[in-house]
């Protein structure tokens, strides 16, 4: 489905964002008058739980980074747990000796990472050095007990002299940063011999490993030389497959959905994804795919699949409320394994405008039910067949419709994927040309290529789709066929990645039909909305009849841009403009071009970023709407 008619609930006045949030995304529950659990996430309360330390000795602190380099002090100053929990007593004395010990190793190892390899670290615990500390010590009791740090970091370190061998000898060092002159980072070092095997396993050398990785500081110089050597092993194929954890789900099943076939090739690449495909099968809590120690007789690498399934049964409710739509109210039930092959059925409802109206009629109504097949016509495809009626009143059209389809998808490459089917709906309309029924069949294709790094959150890459849906209206006896193709881009400035611009371009025809009443109403194009042009109401951006109707449109071109700018870890702003037109035309004539600009808020999850959007029309239609808030979870596009 098109943004272009993209059900995206329009937000036209302030809305609390609890309410939108779990409208959007489910239910959330109050843990505590205090506190509150939403998305699974503790808001206003510490997840860590009070810890009763035995024989408390509390310290004072002295820090000295030595430094003042910042982000070389802040590398210091999160890596001494001395300075982290100063506020916080110790369990007894030893207690205090043995964290000033570690602490020592640990701030060493963050100098490292930033090529401070000349730097040291002097602990000294109530004026003692913490190496002449008796292996019980006793400190004064009744006053915090003295500690000082001092670190003196020490020039930061370049490479020199970079030597692969063994096997690794025909690789290129700058390939893996490792670039005379470059600052000497331990941790890029540990990286470019991790990825030095990576690279190995992905020639199909499942024993791979590292003979030696040496580091040489010379302090005269502050330079390193640095010699890393490995050793690939044998060729080998994926050998036997076994799968371990299954109870409900076919452990064939797995095996084949893994797509990691006897015989196959072995790379790391293939398991991530194998890994990675069945957990999105959503019926498993973990999968681990682990490979043995060494080759059979006949030379290939055994593997083991190993699971533990999750539950299969789950349901769940919602809501959101708005002063224009008034409230609305969902529910779903739905089964994740439901003939043991990870099938999945979803029966959902809702009930929207509640308040709006108070005409029990004419509220809004849907309901469906929707089931998946994966594996169905080999490991890359999966089936699904759905059955929806809805009852529906945008300001376009109102419309009671019945959808019956099924079709399926085909993975043609980790970033390809192709997807057709058939569809038969039936609709019955009011709208600007009166009150009209279709009985609509079509066959709708789409091919996808998507490049992006992350789904929810890109900052690189691209999303480019076409699609195609001919369609035969049968009461009216009219063909007509709708293509729609968009692309998406991300590129971030900065290796940090904190600044990042999204573009996206969209557009469609509709041709064939006589008339445009000819065309069911909810096959036309309109744009308007979180979907497509944010500050103006779902599908007010239209052509309008002598009435000033909303008809709807054949053809539409569509344009977005954003600076997703992030402040902190978790808290991001973006500033946005979109931009489109619809035409009654096949061909775009940009006479009526509207635009709206707002800016954005984001709250980074783990399943992506929450959004908020606040958006104004730069050009509202009489009347119209004048501004939109609108809420969601991952980026608007």
């Amino acid at each position: 489905m098109s943004p272009a008619r993209s059900s995206i609930a329009h937000w036209k006045a302030a809305t609390a964002l609890a309410v939108v949030a779990s409208a959007l995304f489910g239910p959330f529950s109050i843990d505590q008058a205090h506190a509150f659990r939403l998305f699974g996430m503790r808001f206003f309360e510490s997840d860590e739980e009070e810890v009763q330390v035995i024989n408390p000795v509390n310290y004072a602190l002295t820090f000295e980074a030595g430094t003042d380099d910042k982000e070389l002090r802040e590398a210091i100053e999160n890596s001494s747990m001395l300075f982290q929990d100063r506020e916080k007593p110790v369990s007894g004395d030893l207690g205090l000796a043995i964290k000033a010990r570690d602490d020592r190793e640990r701030i060493l190892a963050a100098l490292y990472e930033k090529a401070r390899y000349g730097g040291t670290v002097t602990i000294l615990v109530n004026g003692q050095n913490i190496d002449s500390l008796p292996p019980d010590p006793s400190f004064p009791k009744g006053k915090p007990v003295p500690v000082s740090v001092t670190v003196m970091p020490g020039p930061a370190f370049t490479l020199d002299s970079v030597r692969f061998e063994g096997d690794a000898a025909g690789l290129d060092p700058a390939t893996y940063d490792l670039k005379r002159g470059a600052r000497a980072d331990s941790i890029l070092i540990i990286k470019a011999g991790e990825q030095i095997v990576n690279d190995l396993k992905e020639q199909s050398r499942p024993l791979a490993k590292l003979t030696e990785r040496s580091v040489v500081a010379d302090h005269a110089t502050s330079t390193v030389d640095v010699t890393i050597s490995a050793a690939g092993g044998p060729v080998a194929p994926v050998g036997q497959l076994t799968v371990t954890g299954t109870k409900t789900v076919d452990a064939d099943f797995v095996r084949d959905y893994s797509r990691l076939n006897h015989g196959r090739p072995y790379s790391p690449e293939n398991i991530r994804k194998a890994a990675e495909r069945l957990r999105q099968l959503n019926v498993f809590s973990s999968v681990t795919i682990k490979e043995a120690d060494a080759l059979t007789p006949d030379g290939a690498i055994p593997m083991n699949i190993e699971v533990s399934e999750g539950k299969h049964r789950y349901f769940g409710f919602g809501g959101q409320v708005s002063t224009t739509d008034g409230l609305g109210v969902q529910g779903y039930w739905g089964h994740r394994n439901l003939f043991g092959r990870a099938e999945s059925v979803r029966i959902e409802g809702s009930v929207n405008r509640i308040g709006e109206t108070t005409d029990v009629g004419g509220l809004d109504y849907s309901a469906g039910i929707l089931f998946a097949k994966p594996g169905a016509f080999g490991p890359a495809s999966t089936f699904t067949a759905s059955l929806t009626a809805s009852l529906v009143d945008p300001d376009a059209y109102r419309a009671k419709m019945i959808t019956g389809a099924a079709g399926a998808t085909f993975e043609l490459s980790p970033q390809d994927t192709f997807s057709g089917g058939a569809e038969l709906s039936w609709a019955d309309v009011d709208d600007a040309f009166g009150k009209n029924s279709y009985l609509t069949a079509s066959i709708p294709l789409e091919y996808v290529r998507d490049t992006r790094d992350d789904k929810l959150n890109a900052t690189e890459g691209y999303r480019a789709l076409i699609n195609a849906k001919p369609s035969y209206e049968i009461e009216g006896q009219t063909f007509f066929s709708s293509f729609e193709a968009s692309a998406s881009g991300f590129y971030a400035l900065g290796d940090e990645k904190r600044f990042v611009l999204a573009g996206k371009l969209g557009a469609g025809v509709l041709v064939g039909g006589n008339e445009l009443v000819d065309i069911p109403a909810p096959r036309r194009f309109y744009l308007g909305g979180g979907g497509s042009v944010r500050g103006y109401s779902y599908q007010e951006i239209s052509p309008r009849d002598e009435n000033n109707d909303i008809t709807g449109g054949r053809s539409y071109v569509s344009a977005s841009l954003e600076a997703r700018i992030a402040i902190t870890d978790t808290i991001g702003i973006v500033p946005f403009l979109d931009a489109g037109t619809v035409s009654e035309n096949t061909t775009p004539d940009f006479s009526d071009i509207r635009a709206g600009a707002g800016i954005g808020l984001r709250y980074a999850t783990p399943f992506g970023p929450i959004r908020l959007d606040f958006a104004v029309p730069l050009n509202k239609y009489p009347d119209g709407t004048d501004y939109g808030i609108y809420a969601g979870i991952g980026q608007s596009f």
